[in-house]
């Protein structure tokens, strides 16, 4: 009777472990992947805050560059693509039309070094200086996503995490990854 009773403490024991483990490893593949969820939605967050900038941004320019239309045009195009695009769940469409929106701001600081007016006007200053923190919080996002990526795949991949992601079927998640054309190393000449 009592080996009996031994027995079943023991089934109990390790009935209750593995249910622990196994709802352990459920909780952090949920986990991760509210990390990665939310990380997300911060690079939402800050692409839409750069989109809500470029409208300001052209009107403060627009007197200054009557003779920059094909640019103010591009800024225009690809504001447009980035803004319909955030709807979508796919980061890579986002990311792409967040750098092209990128590219074409760009152009426009480019040439507003042609129009020393233009350069020393407040609200361009405040604009410029507003983009580059956006453009910082959305490389710290992008950033984030990846550490949260790396976090999630370590776990799907490695034992007993690859079992369980098996068992709960998970895959491992993709990075953001920087486009070939921007890693690029700049040529400086002087």
């Amino acid at each position: 009777m009592l080996g009996i009773i031994i027995f079943g403490i023991v089934l109990a024991v390790v009935i209750v472990l593995i249910l622990l483990i196994v709802f352990g490893y459920y909780n952090r593949f949920i986990i991760l992947e509210n990390r990665i969820q939310n990380s997300f939605a911060q690079i939402d967050v800050q692409l839409r805050k750069r989109a809500d900038l470029v409208p300001n941004l052209i009107s403060s320019v627009k007197g200054y560059m009557k003779h920059e239309r094909e640019i103010m045009s591009e800024v225009t195009q690809a504001r447009k693509a980035l803004v319909g695009v955030m709807s979508s769940k796919d980061i890579s469409k986002k990311v792409k039309a967040g750098d092209t929106l990128q590219r074409a701001l760009k152009s426009i600081f480019a040439i507003a070094e042609n129009y020393p007016n233009l350069k020393a006007n407040e609200n361009f200053l405040h604009l410029q200086k507003e983009l580059s923190a956006i453009e910082d919080k959305v490389a710290y996002a992008r950033q984030f996503y990846n550490d949260s990526i790396l976090g999630f795949n370590n776990l799907c991949r490695t034992i007993p995490g690859r079992w369980f992601a098996a068992m709960f079927n998970k895959e491992a998640g993709k990075y953001l990854e920087i486009p070939a054309a921007s890693r690029a190393v700049p040529k400086i000449k002087f």
